[in-house]
C-alpha cells in the first residue's frame, strides 16, 4: 500500500494511566489501554505526515522510531495537541527549507502567539525550528500529484465545544481514511466530505456524552449516517471501560490502541 498511517497516541488530554487515579483502566497491566495523548502519523516512502505534536512526542518518535517529518498538520491549539511543538526542531536538523505547518487561520494565530519566538524570522538559524505557517481551507496535494505518493487531503471543520478543530480527510490512490479526534458537532457540510469513506477515525471520550466531545452514542450515530468500510474511536479516556464496551460495539467499530497501524 502507498500510505500507513499510524497512531502514536489514541487519549484524551490527561493520557492513561491518568497521574494518581486507581480505577480499573489506570490499574490494567493491557499494553493496549495505556495510551499517550492523540496523535497520528502517515507514511510513504517519499513523505512523512505528522498530525498534531503533543506532549508525548518525543517519546512516541522513540517508541516509533520517528527521525523525519516533512509536513505537520494541526486539528486545533489546546496544549495536548501542541504541547511538544519544541521536539520538532529535531525534525528540522537535517532540513534546509522550513518544516511546513499546515492548520485553520485561527490555529496558526495561537501556534504563532504561543510559540512567537520560533516564527521570529529574524532570529530563525539552521539547527532549530524553522516553521512555515500554511493557511489551508481547501482540499490540497502533498507529494507529486498523479503519483504513488501523493496524498490528496480535505480540512474537514468540526465543532469541539466553543471552538473549531480541523479534522482531515486522506486520500491515497488505494484508499481513503477521515481523521476527527477532538468532536462534538459534525456540520451537515462537513458530513457530506466523509460520507462512505473508507476508514473513519473519530473521537470518542467516553460512553457518556460530555459538553465538547461525543459520547460512545454519538460517535455509533455518525458513523451509521457516514457508513463507513470501518470506524475505529480515538480520544478515549480512563472513563471508557474498552474491554466491556467492545463487546457491545457494532461489527464494524472498534477502538484504536497506540501503534496500531493502517494501510491505505
Amino acid at each position: 500500500m502507498p500510505h500507513k498511517l499510524t497512531f502514536l497516541g489514541t487519549s484524551t488530554s490527561i493520557g492513561v494511566p491518568v497521574i494518581g487515579c486507581k480505577c480499573n483502566m489506570c490499574k490494567s497491566d493491557d499494553p493496549l489501554l495505556r495510551r499517550n495523548r492523540a496523535s497520528i502519523v502517515i507514511e510513504s516512502d517519499e513523505m512523512t505526515v505528522l498530525v498534531d505534536s503533543g506532549p508525548d512526542l518525543r517519546i512516541q518518535s522513540l517508541r516509533h522510531g520517528l527521525s523525519k517529518v516533512d509536513h505537520v498538520l494541526y486539528t486545533h491549539a489546546h496544549l495536548d495537541h501542541i504541547a511538544g511543538f519544541d521536539e520538532l526542531r529535531a525534525f528540522c536538523w537535517h532540513r534546509e527549507e522550513p518544516l511546513p505547518l499546515y492548520s485553520s487561520e485561527g490555529c496558526i494565530a495561537e501556534l504563532k502567539r504561543i510559540f512567537h519566538w520560533a516564527f521570529d524570522t529574524e532570529k530563525m538559524y539552521k539547527g532549530y525550528i524553522r516553521p512555515q505557517a500554511i493557511v489551508v481551507k481547501d482540499a490540497f496535494t502533498l507529494g507529486k500529484e498523479g503519483s504513488r505518493d501523493a496524498l490528496e487531503i480535505t480540512p474537514i471543520p468540526v465543532r469541539h465545544g466553543s471552538i473549531e478543530t480541523v479534522g482531515y480527510l486522506f486520500k491515497s490512490s488505494t484508499g481513503s481514511i477521515a481523521y476527527i479526534s477532538d468532536v462534538k458537532e459534525i456540520p451537515s457540510t462537513s458530513m457530506n466530505l466523509i460520507k462512505n469513506v473508507d476508514t473513519l477515525i473519530i473521537g470518542c471520550l467516553r460512553e457518556v456524552a460530555h459538553f465538547s466531545h461525543m459520547g460512545l452514542e454519538d460517535c455509533l450515530s455518525v458513523i451509521k449516517q457516514v457508513n463507513p468500510g470501518a470506524a475505529l474511536l480515538t480520544h478515549i479516556s480512563h472513563e471508557m471501560d474498552c474491554p466491556e464496551v467492545a463487546k457491545r460495539l457494532p461489527e464494524n467499530v472498534s477502538f484504536s490502541y497506540d501503534t496500531q497501524s493502517l494501510n491505505f
